[in-house]
C-alpha cells in the first residue's frame, strides 16, 4: 500500500506538543494514584469513555468521519464479551478479546457499505446499521432484552490477579486504556496517520497522487471500531454488565459530544472531554436536576466559548502567547 510522504525535517518539539506531552504524563501519574482519592469503579468508567472517545476520534478528528454509529461496537463488545465470560465461561483475556474481534468484524463489514459515502450520507448509513444492531441486542435471546447479561464473572488475570477485587480490575482497565492509547498515538504519528490527516484535508489531491482514499479510510474505521469494542468489553466485565444502554444511538451521541468537548484531532482532547462528561454525569446524578439538559447547556456554552474544543483552544492559546 502507497503512503504520502511529507517533507518534514526534524525540527523541536512545538510548544503545543511540550504542552501537550506535559499534561499526558501528569494525567497518567494521577491516574496511578487516583484510586487513593476516588472510587474505583467510577474512574473506570471515566476509563473506558476515554478509549472510547480516543477510539471515536480517530475517524472524527483524523480522518474526517462522522459516524453516528459507534455504539453498535462499543455495546456490541460488550455483549460478546458478557456472553463469553458467564455462559461460555472463556477466562478475562479471551472474554474480552472475543468482544474486540466481534466489533473488529462489525466495523469491516460497516466501513465497506459506508465508507464510499461522504459527509451526511455516511452518518446517516452508521446510524441505520447500528439501529440494526440495537434492535438485534433487543429480540435475540442471549443478550438478555431489557435485562442486558448481568452478573457477569470477572474472573483472574493471567489466571493469577482476582479481578474480584476493585483496585485490581481498575489496574487492568487503565493498563488496558494505555495500550490503547498508545495504538491510536503510534497510528495518527505514523505515515499513516499523515496520509489520513491528508484525506481529511484534500481528498482529490490525495487521489490524484494514485492513492485510494477509500482503502485508508476503512481500515482507520475498522481499527476505530475495534478499539471501541475493546473499551466496552472492558467495561462489560468490570461492572457485571451489558445493557441496551450501551448500544443505543445515545452512546453515540455521547461520544461525539465527549470528542466536540475536549477537542478532535488531538490525544488529549478525548481524554478531557470523555472526564469532563463521565464527571458531570456522575455529580449531577443525585442533585435531581436534569443531567440532559444541563449537559446539553454545558456544551452549548462550550462550543460557543472553545469552538477547537477545551483542549484545543488552550493549545491554541499557549502556542500564541509563546508566539509572543
Amino acid at each position: 500500500m502507497k503512503s504520502v510522504t511529507l517533507a518534514n525535517p526534524v525540527t523541536p518539539l512545538g510548544y503545543g506538543q511540550m504542552i501537550g506531552r506535559v499534561l499526558l504524563v501528569a494525567v497518567v501519574v494521577a491516574m496511578l494514584i487516583a484510586p487513593l482519592a476516588v472510587y474505583p469503579l467510577f474512574l473506570i468508567k471515566i476509563l473506558c469513555f476515554v478509549l472510547f472517545a480516543a477510539a471515536f476520534n480517530l475517524v472524527l478528528g483524523y480522518a474526517g468521519l462522522l459516524s453516528f454509529g459507534h455504539a453498535a461496537f462499543f455495546g456490541g463488545g460488550a455483549f460478546i464479551a458478557a456472553h463469553a465470560a458467564k455462559v461460555w465461561q472463556w477466562p478475562f483475556e479471551l472474554a474480552v478479546l472475543a468482544g474486540t474481534v466481534f466489533a473488529t468484524i462489525l466495523g469491516l463489514a460497516f466501513g465497506a457499505l459506508a465508507i464510499r459515502r461522504h459527509g451526511i450520507y455516511f452518518a446517516m448509513i452508521t446510524l441505520a446499521l447500528a439501529q440494526m444492531v440495537y434492535f438485534m441486542a433487543v429480540q435475540m435471546p442471549f443478550t438478555g432484552g431489557e435485562d442486558g447479561i448481568q452478573a457477569v464473572p470477572r474472573g483472574y488475570l493471567l489466571g493469577v490477579i482476582d479481578l474480584r477485587n476493585i483496585t485490581a480490575m481498575y489496574y487492568t482497565v487503565l493498563g488496558g486504556t494505555v495500550i490503547g492509547l498508545m495504538i491510536i498515538w503510534r497510528v495518527v504519528n505514523s505515515p499513516f496517520g499523515h496520509t489520513l490527516s491528508a484525506i481529511r484535508e484534500n481528498e482529490t489531491r490525495v487521489t490524484s497522487l494514485g492513492l485510494k482514499p477509500e482503502r485508508y479510510k476503512l481500515i482507520a474505521f475498522t481499527l476505530s471500531a475495534a478499539l471501541s469494542g475493546f473499551a466496552g468489553s472492558l467495561k462489560a466485565i468490570a461492572f457485571q454488565l451489558a445493557s441496551l444502554v450501551d448500544v443505543t444511538w445515545h452512546m453515540s451521541g455521547e461520544v461525539i459530544l465527549m470528542t466536540l468537548l475536549g477537542g478532535m484531532g488531538t490525544l488529549i482532547g478525548p481524554i478531557v472531554g470523555a472526564t469532563v462528561v463521565a464527571g458531570l454525569e456522575h455529580f449531577l446524578s443525585t442533585s435531581g436536576l436534569p443531567i440532559t439538559f444541563i449537559i446539553g447547556l454545558f456544551f452549548v456554552i462550550c462550543v460557543m466559548m472553545f469552538r477547537r474544543g477545551m483542549f484545543g483552544e488552550l493549545k491554541l492559546f499557549l502556542e500564541r502567547r509563546r508566539g509572543d
